[in-house]
């Protein structure tokens, strides 16, 4: 997901209203299993043209961004892709702290700090 924000140039403030959204109530497609689906501003432009991330979520707690497109490249992703993101939320919601600074510690995930309050 790192290397996709990069590339697309999908801005940290972007990612970080979407999950303030998220945590106002306002998901624009829950997925079951702990995922939603929320769109994403492309840069100078409004959300409905942008971008979609799939995020594992759980209120007031975590979110893991685990894929992104955008709307133009695809309407959605496939069924088989959406069973395996359940399960990578199922295991990223359930990982423990510990486990989870450890992933940050050795590259496997990247903490984007974002203060949602301000939302």
């Amino acid at each position: 997901m790192v290397r996709y924000i990069q590339q697309e140039q999908v801005s940290l403030k972007a990612l970080g209203e979407a999950i303030a959204r998220a945590e106002r109530g306002l998901i624009d497609a829950e997925l079951g299993s702990g995922l939603i689906k929320q769109r994403v501003a492309r840069a100078g432009k409004g959300r409905s043209g942008g971008y979609r991330t799939i995020i594992a979520y759980r209120r007031a707690g975590r979110a893991f961004f685990l894929y992104g497109f955008a709307k133009s490249e695809r309407e959605n992703i496939e069924p088989a892709q959406l069973k395996v993101m359940r399960e990578l939320a199922a295991a990223f919601l359930a990982a423990s702290e510990e486990q989870i600074a450890r992933s940050i510690e050795i590259g496997e995930l990247e903490e984007i700090a974002y203060d949602c309050q301000r939302n």
